[in-house]
């Protein structure tokens, strides 16, 4: 694990003990208990938006190479996020993962980063869009309710919020549409020119290629889009049912304003590995604004937590099993020759 990882690492962990710890340890626990077996129950919940989102880097795969099933994407999909929620490395391992996943399953290579990458970006414009459903559906309770005096500015908030959630996303469109990965690798030969590069260089410039084809292909491009907004509208079944099962029921728009403001905090803090302590500061500014205390709300990010562990530990095993494999594999190989 390189230093700034390792940094990240420690702030996140400080934070989140001390999140915690500011709130009484007793009260949390004792509200999470009451979910019981319940957790079980969200961990099988997840499955259909993790589901969806499988589907939705299915559909950009290159029909004319038949190549990369559902379960491919399926199989991807569950181990790129048990990597970004469980390995000390941010949200960057994810992406690497899913990219590998496909490509030892047989699909090319570029095709399986052009994929990815085109993938995680419309997942991000779809997350930029459910967080100002969040913050409308906020703004238009604060409107409601009868002290609304400063509903004007709730309604600057959420355009600036809107602008600042979608300036990371456009940008990273903007430079893979000018060719990201080859223009990257140039600097990078530029910086380290002891080498020859050109190799790795022609594969770069592969992957921009079929990136460039991947968003192209507007009706799919259009279907990976939707099947990721859908995805993140349905995760917030997740808040709603773990606030049931925890003893403090919330509306459906309530879970939708605390599902929604907290994926975009957590996605915020991409670079802290498990957004650790991040995740729990957010749902706690939120809280109040819900009528939810503070010990249901750090529950109910304890509860995500359990369930990232019931599936990403699993997911992490397969990871580690299939690369096991695929080294095997590589050393008969390498022996037989």
């Amino acid at each position: 694990m390189r230093r700034p990882a390792i940094w990240l690492l420690t702030a996140g962990a400080l934070l989140f003990a001390g999140v915690l710890i500011s709130q009484g340890l007793g009260p949390v626990f004792a509200t999470l208990a009451t979910a019981g077996w319940g957790l079980l129950l969200v961990a099988l919940f997840h499955v259909l938006p993790l589901s969806l989102d499988a589907v939705a880097i299915r559909v950009l795969f290159d029909a004319a190479t038949a190549r990369g099933s559902a379960r491919d994407a399926l199989l991807a999909r569950w181990m790129g996020e048990s990597a970004n929620s469980l390995m000390p490395v941010g949200q960057v391992a994810g992406p690497v993962v899913m990219a590998r996943c496909l490509s030892h399953r047989g699909m090319p290579m570029q095709d399986a980063v052009a994929a990815v990458t085109v993938s995680t970006t419309l997942q991000g414009l779809a997350q930029v869009i459910f967080a100002l459903i969040g913050l409308a559906l906020l703004a238009a309770q604060a409107g409601a309710a009868p002290h609304a005096a400063h509903s004007p500015r709730l309604g600057s908030f959420l355009l600036i919020a809107g602008v600042v959630l979608a300036v990371p996303v456009v940008l990273f469109y903007l430079v893979q549409r000018r060719g990201l990965f080859g223009r990257s690798m140039r600097a990078i030969a530029r910086l380290w020119g002891t080498r020859d590069w050109s190799r790795l260089t022609g594969h770069a410039e592969a992957i921009d290629r079929a990136v460039e084809r991947t968003y192209m292909r507007g009706g799919r491009t259009l279907a990976s889009f939707v099947l990721s907004l859908v995805g993140w509208l349905i995760g917030t079944g997740e808040v709603y049912l773990i606030l049931q099962l925890i003893g403090s029921p919330v509306g459906w728009a309530d879970a939708l304003v605390l599902e929604s403001l907290g994926q975009a905090v957590r996605g915020a803090a991409f670079a802290v590995p498990g957004a650790l302590g991040v995740q729990e500061g957010g749902y706690l500014l939120l809280a109040p604004l819900m009528g939810l205390q503070a010990d249901a709300a750090l529950a109910l990010s304890l509860a995500k937590r359990a369930r990232e562990i019931l599936l990403g530990l699993p997911g992490l095993l397969s990871l580690y099993l299939t690369e096991r494999v695929r080294r095997r594999r590589i050393a008969c190989a390498a022996a037989g020759d």
